[in-house]
């Protein structure tokens, strides 16, 4: 797995997976949040919600789901309708059905609108006790930095890292008024959950096996809880609230198909590959004979540097399965890290055009045509990787290896204006700020280019002092 570091720490080479580590503005101690991007994760994710989203009344272009690199079993939703969900949820989980409930949580918080809800309770709180909610202002700072990481062991709902701080604070009353508001809408989302899912034709029992799991890490620390103090519901109290409900719908022995099974494994093992530790991939997947098994090991032979024998993995699941793009792209990936750019060409064009719509494929070919410094790619290598920043504006790899190719064409314009995207996206304010201003210099007044710049120039974070 390779990665790109936010803030100008450090950056390395992209794949297939790729990791993207945020550091907060102006907490430079804080801890970093890792953002995973993956085409096949991605899609199979997309097609979990699309149905929920449907039902729940959520438009599946404004909504977005977004990987956590963390071990932790979680989501929460932030910033709007951005679902987050940790690859520990998503490796742990064993069927479909127990992410798509978790999903379908989450959805019933964007249904219900918490986050705008939480806000306004949050300000008629400090209100009533704005003097103490003061005194708690540095907390309040230093959990939402370090809350936004989603490392809450065990707590699907909203990010509730500010009001967390903001309860620090020595108001007891107001403490247990906010925690008993969003004790409140993790109920509720928990029964929208249930309606979605009975919408959909599918069953609430992954749901149920997801708080059965809280429910048994807790379950030697409840008796000394004060449920008040929670902003979660114990699970003991969330299951006896959902089980009935769950069982009332006539789908509840609604089972996943074998397909999505069967792609739900190939997650998991891709995840456990990836992210892994050196022993992670034998433990789960040494014995194990299936695709899913094959993918992982194969995956972990290329992070140990056994690259014939990833290979002979790649081409080995490519036989089983050859419309599969991403096997395809993992053999591209394979031959890209070994500096193999010519050769990893066929097999990502294979991919892209299994997946047409796949753009981290298209910015992953991008950067293969780019990195064998042959001319006669370039035109290729641009029209790619347009074609990828178009479907997916948020990927700083593919606007760096535009800007390159661009660059190998003449047109620095172009190149700036990209390099400056890519810069932005990947949270360097500044120094997108220093391309555009050389790319806005050369382009037209008023033309496209001169206005894309002129935007990035004028942009300033949230809490920004920079003027």
């Amino acid at each position: 797995m390779t990665t790109i570091f936010r803030h100008g720490l450090r950056r390395g080479v992209l794949g297939a997976l790729s990791l993207l580590l945020v550091a907060p503005a102006h907490a430079q101690d804080a801890p970093k949040v890792s953002i995973i991007r993956d085409a096949e994760i991605e899609q199979l994710l997309r097609e979990y919600t699309a149905p929920i989203f449907k039902a729940a009344g959520i438009h599946s272009g404004a909504a977005k789901i977004i990987i956590v690199g963390d071990k932790s079993f979680n989501a929460f939703v932030a910033d709007g309708q951005k679902i987050f969900i940790n690859t520990g949820a998503l490796v742990e989980a064993k069927t479909p059905n127990e992410i798509i409930g978790v999903l379908a949580h989450e959805a019933g918080h964007i249904a219900g609108g918490h986050l705008v809800r939480g806000r306004q309770e949050l300000a008629r709180a400090t209100i009533l006790s704005i003097a103490g909610m003061l005194a708690s202002a540095g907390a309040l700072y230093a959990a939402t930095t370090s809350g936004a990481a989603g490392r809450r062991q065990g707590n699907l709902g909203v990010d509730s890292a500010g009001m967390a701080g903001i309860m620090l604070g020595p108001q007891e009353a107001v403490k247990r008024s906010l925690l008993s508001y969003q004790r409140s809408e993790e109920q509720a989302a928990d029964r929208a959950a249930v309606k979605f899912l009975t919408a959909t034709h599918q069953s609430a029992k992954g749901m149920l096996t997801v708080f059965e799991r809280f429910a048994n890490e807790a379950m030697f620390k409840s008796q000394t809880i004060d449920p008040y103090l929670l902003s979660h519901p114990l699970p003991t109290e969330r299951i006896s609230n959902l089980e009935a409900a769950a069982k009332d719908s006539p789908y509840f022995d609604a089972v996943d198909s074998p397909a999505l099974q069967a792609r739900h494994d190939l997650m998991r093992a891709k995840l456990v590959g990836f992210m892994g530790d050196a022993g992670d991939a034998a433990r789960r997947y040494m014995s194990d004979n299936s695709i899913a098994g094959h993918y992982a090991r194969a995956i972990a032979d290329n992070k140990a540097g056994r690259l014939e024998q990833a290979l002979a993995g790649a081409d080995a699941l490519i036989k089983a399965q050859p419309k599969n793009p991403y096997f395809w792209e993992l053999k591209g990936q394979f031959l890209l890290e070994a500096a193999r750019a010519e050769e990893a060409i066929a097999p990502l064009r294979k991919a892209a055009a299994l997946a047409p719509a796949a753009a981290p494929i298209k910015a992953l070919l991008g950067h293969a045509l780019v990195a064998t410094e042959n001319p006669a790619y370039t035109d290729e290598a641009i029209r790619v990787l347009y074609n990828a920043t178009q479907r997916d504006e948020d990927s700083p790899e593919a606007w760096e290896y535009l800007s390159m190719a661009y660059y190998r064409k003449g047109d620095e314009a172009k190149a700036q204006l990209a390099a400056a995207e890519g810069l932005f996206v990947a949270g360097k304010y500044v120094e997108a700020r220093t391309q555009a201003t050389r790319a806005k210099a050369k382009f037209r007044e008023g033309s496209q280019g001169w206005l894309r710049a002129d935007d990035i120039l004028n942009y300033r974070p949230p809490g920004s002092t920079d003027e």
